[in-house]
């Protein structure tokens, strides 16, 4: 315990950043909210945020902020109703900013009487089949649907709307959500990071459109493979997300506790080797360059430590740590499952990803509580 103690105080928080890697910081020097130059083009789509939870939300109100014309939708009902009556609150760093935004109930979705130019989609990984079908008859001929998602989605969204209305896209915002209408985002605009891109000729070009809303919002990369792009995140995604939930500390806390570190490096290397099964080329996110990622024994180090040491605060908690305070269902079986199947796929064992997934599922069966005590279960299960 004498670990975690000081985590929770200035100096202890100071001390633990001195020794993570400040690459991102490098990169990425702060500063204020920059301005973004928004084409007449842009500012006469009809564009709609398909799940308006933290990062949906936060979205939202950056570009209702800048004067387009966006709808949120989404299926909590006291969130809608909250923020219809009190406007959305989104809390940063250094501000608190409250902004009047038009959200819909998804079940008003079948009362739309026209459709959408673009619609960015942030619902669970889980939920993107069912709610690419719900929001197919909404979408423009010509519109987008871009799944601003964890887990690799692209494909399934494809499937139901075609690959000719589209994107990919990678999100980097560390963001917590638990009462309506309250956005907590931890990543200020200069710490918020997205990559775009196509998986067919048919929207090849059209990334820019979605990147200029974006940019809104964070720094925005167009890339090659989208694909690979969105793997690199799901190994940044095992390594932290559901791992530290399972501890059910803030990720900065987990980290620190003796042992820790070492088996969540294990579990990005796991799903960085199922990447390569795949044939996914090893690439940069988070704004890192090519350099930052040449050495293959240090990417998923190197992914982790400017995670930690760009993206995320003392209180910061996971996304699955946040369903798992709410009582939902996570996207574990999206991450570190998807490493577990891939690699099985290959012929090669995941003894990390395949106990996290244990843990997790005990823990969503009511089986264990997320606790500290969780890591030596996690050590137990995934000995080889």
């Amino acid at each position: 315990m004498d670990s975690l103690g000081s985590i929770g105080t200035t100096s202890g928080y100071r001390s633990l950043m001195l020794n993570i890697s400040t690459t991102g910081d490098r990169l990425r020097p702060p500063h204020e909210r920059r301005a973004v130059t928004i084409s007449d083009a842009t500012r006469t789509k009809r564009i709609l945020i398909l799940g308006a939870g933290a990062n949906g939300a936060s979205i939202g109100a950056d570009l209702t902020r800048a004067g387009l014309d966006v709808l949120l939708v989404d299926q909590w009902p006291e969130h809608v109703q909250t923020i219809r009556k009190d406007g959305l609150r989104v809390e940063l760093p250094t501000r608190t900013e409250r902004t009047e935004v038009r959200t819909a109930h998804l079940c008003e979705v079948a009362t739309f009487r026209h459709k959408f130019d673009i619609v960015l989609m942030l619902m669970k990984a889980y939920d993107s089949r069912w709610a690419a079908h719900l929001i197919a008859p909404y979408l423009a001929d010509d519109g987008l649907l871009v799944g601003v998602q964890n887990g690799m989605t692209v494909d399934t969204i494809a499937d139901v709307v075609g690959p000719e209305r589209t994107l990919g896209c990678v999100i980097e915002i560390t963001s917590m959500m638990f009462d309506p209408g309250v956005v907590e985002r931890h990543s200020p605009h200069d710490r918020s990071w997205f990559a775009v891109g196509s998986i067919d000729p048919a929207t090849a070009g059209r990334e820019r459109e979605v990147a200029e809303l974006l940019e809104l919002v964070g720094s925005v990369e167009v890339v090659a493979d989208i694909r690979a792009t969105k793997w690199m995140k799901l190994v940044s995604n095992a390594t932290t997300l559901v791992t530290t939930a399972i501890l059910g500390l803030p990720m900065l806390e987990a980290v620190a506790l003796p042992g820790m570190r070492d088996l969540m490096l294990r579990s990005g290397q796991e799903a960085l080797d199922a990447g390569a099964a795949q044939g996914y080329p090893v690439l940069p996110i988070f704004g890192l360059g090519p350099a930052d990622v040449g050495e293959p024994s240090r990417v998923v180090e190197t992914l982790l430590d400017t995670l930690l040491g760009g993206f995320v605060l003392p209180s910061s908690k996971t996304t699955i740590l946040q369903d798992w305070i709410k009582g939902r269902h996570s996207e574990v079986d999206d991450i570190n499952g998807q490493v577990v199947r891939e690699l099985a796929r290959a012929g090669e064992a995941s003894p990390v990803n395949s106990a996290v997934v244990e843990v997790a599922h005990r823990i969503e069966r009511g089986d264990v509580k997320p606790s500290p005590d969780n890591l030596a279960l996690l050590r137990e299960l995934s000995r080889t």
